[in-house]
């Protein structure tokens, strides 16, 4: 047993259903097969012992009728009491000897032997002449005589019936088996169709990696279809997030190369003749620390996108608190910055932390102030609706073209690339920005017109 167990756990998923399929229908089959085989059994059986009966009633019942003068003519021409054809009919005296045989046949079928006498009227099962037959014995009185009536039924038709009948469900059983077989393995290779399809699908993945678009077509709206759809959704998810790595790679590269080589270029400026010059000296020194300060928070930035840690459930934080504190630390990084702060209603804790706000606030500030190109005039307002704060930040700077909105929360998006470097942007703020909003079940809006200036609509879940 534990042995065809290993050799069925070894084999393939298509033989496996195939298997147990064919098994199931076939035993199935079987089963019903038995019931009915020994329901006919019981019913036939039941109906030759009541052949026997009819025929031993009527034989008693004729030979009383006709009295003692009952002739051998009258015998002959009411043969037909007989119910079958190979019935005998023997009449024995009160010694056990034989006086009469009647036997409705040419003599083929007639029996050679006689039955002993058992008990009167009950049907007994014997062999006689190596053939199964039912006998029963009844008493008959013909006048002064007295004896016994004898009747003999054999079984062969009955026996004849039941091996046809059971050669016949043997046959079927087979043909049911290699027909349950053949549609099982028919339903199992088509039903495995797409299941070696998303095999394929893998294993094209793991040879090739994302270089090929993923994509199976499985129309049936089944198991099947779903878990294919949702390989689909996640290889799609999986593709666009490598891709994205791939550029975040890329684009990480090229970021911290430029302040390296702008370093590298420095200090060989300072090598070669820029020592004993203080002006290029302090020149040097000057850009170098920008550089490695920008490429420190660049850094920063990068390891909090990489983190991605995961949101307490018991995080809150008082908006208005942090954000006063934001406006304090920016007004004395940005003295010329006016920055105004207004709330409407009551606003209760916000479901964040007060360092995961700061940090959103912070970088839509900072970006506001940045790219200005007049007096950074900055208002912040704070409201309720419903379940959710409300922050609006609307800022006077110089604008996002409609074109450039969608992809100002992408890693290293920039959209002057010249201008940018020279205010110190990474180009990561905005990303960590939705990042943080993502995390806390929050979102963003952008409105802005260029020359006009940018509106930022964020909507945080309430803590309570």
């Amino acid at each position: 047993m534990k042995k065809l167990r290993e050799i069925f756990v070894n084999q393939s998923l298509q033989r496996k259903w195939m298997f147990t399929s064919s098994a199931v229908i076939f035993f199935s089959f079987t089963i019903i097969c038995i019931v009915v085989y020994i329901s006919l059994h019981t019913w036939l059986l039941n109906d030759e012992q009541l052949k026997i009966q009819r025929t031993s009633y009527d034989v008693v019942s004729f030979f009383e009728s006709q009295g003692p003068n009952l002739t051998i003519q009258q015998i002959q021409q009411n043969i037909g009491l007989l119910n079958s054809s190979d019935q005998t009919v023997i009449l024995f005296n009160l010694d056990k000897i034989e006086v009469l045989r009647i036997v409705n046949t040419s003599g083929v079928n007639n029996p050679s032997q006689t039955a002993p006498l058992t008990q009167m009227g009950e049907i007994v099962e014997m062999t006689i002449d190596k053939k199964d037959v039912y006998v029963i014995n009844k008493p008959i009185q013909l006048g002064f005589f007295r004896g016994y009536i004898q009747v003999i039924h054999p079984l062969s038709g009955f026996q004849s019936l039941m091996h046809y009948l059971l050669t016949a469900m043997l046959i079927a059983g087979l043909g049911a088996l290699v027909l349950s077989a053949s549609i099982s393995y028919y339903l199992a290779s088509y039903l495995m169709k797409p299941l070696h399809a998303l095999r394929s699908s893998m294993k094209n993945v793991m040879d090739k990696g994302f270089n090929e678009q993923i994509q199976l077509t499985y129309t049936s709206h089944d198991e099947i279809g779903d878990l294919l759809k949702m390989y689909n959704a996640m290889m799609n998810e999986l593709q666009i997030s490598f891709t994205q790595q791939q550029q975040f790679v890329a684009d990480a590269s090229h970021e911290l190369r430029t302040p390296i080589q702008a370093i590298e270029g420095h200090l060989s400026l300072l090598k070669r003749w820029g020592k004993d010059d203080p002006e290029i000296l302090e020149e040097s020194i000057n850009t170098s620390l920008t550089e490695v300060a920008r490429m420190r928070k660049m850094i920063e930035e990068l390891l909090e996108l990489a983190r991605r840690e995961e949101k307490d459930s018991s995080s809150e934080a008082n908006a208005v608190e942090v954000i006063e504190s934001v406006i304090e630390e920016m007004e004395h990084l940005y003295p010329e910055a006016r920055i105004t702060l207004s709330k409407n209603g009551e606003i209760g804790l916000l479901f964040i932390t007060d360092n995961a706000l700061s940090q959103i606030v912070r970088n839509l500030v900072e970006n506001a102030i940045r790219y200005c190109e007049k007096i950074p005039e900055i208002q912040i307002t704070l409201s309720v609706a419903g379940n959710e704060a409300l922050l609006k930040i609307e800022d006077n700077g110089i604008g996002i073209a409609q074109e450039n909105i969608p992809f100002i929360f992408d890693r290293f998006y920039r959209i002057d690339e010249a201008r940018n470097r020279q205010k110190g942007g990474t180009g990561l703020g905005l990303s960590i920005t939705k990042m943080l909003l993502e995390k806390y079940n929050g979102s963003v809006e952008v409105k802005s017109e260029i020359n006009i200036g940018t509106v930022f609509f964020i909507k945080f879940p309430l803590k309570y």
